[in-house]
């Protein structure tokens, strides 16, 4: 049976992500999972105009479970323990409405990105749905203290997983996970997946064909970049010149999970063993051509 929500008390929370490496890293392919973190801080739950559930549809909910065989396989997988309500790790360090806040902000904030715009920085505005999530403003402080303790160590392991790859096979390809919701207006899902590598230029074109041929064989639909070309992680760390390769896969909710109750589906299980099909493929082949 699948909890509502996971809500430890202050004092037992989590780090803020969990590593889990292989005992030897078999290729130059790491994984990571920025928005299926769970764990809802008390006090976040209490100041928020939501119920748990509402905002856990902006979860990618269980996508770290679809991934958990990489280890096993020879790839480490970086998963978040914190909600993306609560605080984005595929967003700039300082993406901040300002309206969102009961004073000004400090001159670095990024409070002009299409992101903030829509509600949707680093600390976000409102749910998927639209929703306003606090009944309060918030003090920059407050802001601050989440991304320092949440954002910060989450990106300072992922900046290091992929060194210490290029260090090992002098490039390295990341598989930035998530799941997408059911569109609107759709009449049954357009692709099952999408890949998104920044139209081309956050990774080779090679390794994007590989990892599409690699879904595209086991009978799933796939399309390239729309509506989801890549977001913070896709752009910021996605350097082929430099030998560092990212490819954002988006994965339909409704393959997979009851999108409403957010609950696991028994198709679940089935698509973790294709993801370790394809993870086993792309694990054994050759890399070479990555390097700058």
């Amino acid at each position: 049976m699948d909890l509502p929500i996971q809500a430890p008390v202050e004092a037992d929370s989590p780090p803020p992500f969990l590593l889990e490496r292989p005992v030897v890293q078999a290729s130059p392919i790491i994984l990571a999972s920025p928005h299926s973190g769970r764990h809802y801080p008390p006090a976040f739950l209490a100041e928020s105009r939501l119920d748990p559930v509402a905002l856990r549809r902006s979860e990618d909910g269980f996508v770290e479970e679809l991934f958990a065989g990489a280890p096993a396989l020879g790839a480490p997988l970086l998963a978040a323990t914190f909600p993306r309500v609560y605080c984005d790790a595929n967003r700039e360090a300082w993406e901040l409405d300002p309206t969102m806040f009961d004073g000004p902000l400090p001159d670095f904030v990024n409070s002009a990105s299409p992101r903030v715009g829509a509600g949707l920085g680093t600390i976000a505005r409102v749910v998927a749905s639209g929703e306003a999530v606090y009944r309060r403003r918030l003090s920059f402080e407050e802001a601050a203290d989440r991304i320092r303790a949440l954002w910060e160590p989450y990106h300072a392991a992922l900046s290091g997983l992929i060194s210490e790859t290029i260090r090992r096979f002098g490039c390295c390809l990341l598989i930035d996970c998530h799941s997408m919701p059911s569109l609107p207006g759709e009449a049954g899902r357009s692709a099952d997946m999408i890949l998104g590598d920044a139209h081309g230029t956050a990774a080779a074109p090679r390794a994007t064909r590989r990892l599409e041929e690699s879904l595209t064989a086991l009978g799933y639909r796939l399309r390239r970049n729309d509506p989801y070309a890549g977001g913070y992680v896709t752009r910021h760390y996605g350097r082929p010149r430099e030998g560092v390769h990212v490819i954002q896969l988006e994965i339909a909710r409704s393959l997979y999970m009851d999108e409403r109750r957010i609950q696991r589906l028994p198709g679940l299980a089935h698509l973790r063993s294709d993801m370790d099909r394809v993870l086993a493929r792309l694990l054994a082949e050759d890399w070479s051509f990555l390097r700058p």
